[in-house]
């Protein structure tokens, strides 16, 4: 009998994440490409996939779009809410997850999960920049850090620096007021951290946190934004080297679930 491949596309505001899948169950490749909706960036992640695997589309059993930017993709065959999209990833990754905490490029969000991976009920927060990947990206352009650098100075840290605000445009100002004081960068970094701990694990808080509790998205990658979460929520978190690709692993078993039919 032959395979069935399925690609799922995450097209996000900041990157365009791809996986596929084998038969609905084996990664077989992925790739990230650092722009998002409106741009190259889906058809790029998908071609980067191709060549890795030395497909061509008519291969592709199905592809499923889902993320910010999921109705531009012409070469999908439907599309999906990133929220169901993550909630599928998540428990395929981690049967025994009920809680996700989300921290994409423009928007955070916590959903509560149910023993069969379908998603109960969500709160989300994309009104403001402040407990974001974006919001990291300011503060590290102002302390001219690579964002990857973050969670070494975090682990450098002595002392607590609290930064009371959580809008980006005065935490910025917060932030230049305490270099001109010579706050050290390290605990500056660990202060940042703790102020979107402080936003995001809120919004977890309001969605009914119970055990396990998974995080996903590209922040999640860093570990020091993972220990400062950990600390707010009272919870231990489980990371995977997918989170990134989270809702593109969802969308890849949907396209699956489509292809089968």
């Amino acid at each position: 009998m032959s395979k069935i491949y399925t690609l799922g596309v995450d097209i996000g505001s900041t990157a365009s994440k791809c996986i596929m899948l084998e038969d609905g169950k084996n990664i077989i490749a992925s790739s990230k490409v650092d722009v998002g909706a409106g741009t190259s960036g889906p058809i790029r992640a998908i071609n980067e996939i191709l060549e890795k695997t030395d497909m061509k589309r008519e291969d592709i059993s199905y592809i499923m779009a889902t993320g910010y930017g999921r109705n531009s993709l012409e070469e999908a065959d439907s599309q999906m809410s990133e929220l169901s999209c993550h909630a599928k990833g998540a428990y395929f990754l981690f049967p025994n997850v009920r809680t996700i905490i989300d921290i994409g490029g423009q928007d955070s969000k916590a959903l509560k999960i149910d023993e069969n991976g379908m998603l109960e009920n969500f709160v989300m927060n994309d009104k403001c920049a402040a407990g974001t990947g974006r919001f990291l990206d300011v503060i590290a352009n102002v302390l001219e850090v690579d964002i990857e650098d973050l969670e070494k100075l975090d682990e450098q840290s002595t002392q607590d620096v609290p930064i009371s605000s959580t809008c980006t445009v005065f935490a910025e100002s917060e932030v230049i007021s305490q270099l001109s004081r010579g706050t050290k960068i390290q605990d500056i970094v660990k202060g940042i951290h703790t102020a979107i701990a402080s936003r995001v694990g809120a919004l977890a808080k309001r969605v009914g946190m119970k055990d396990d509790v998974v995080m996903t998205g590209g922040v999640a990658l860093n570990k020091g934004m993972v220990r400062a979460l950990e600390k707010n929520t009272g919870f231990k978190l489980h990371t995977s080297e997918y989170c990134q690709l989270n809702g593109a692993l969802g969308a890849a078993l949907f396209a699956y679930q489509k292809a089968n039919k």
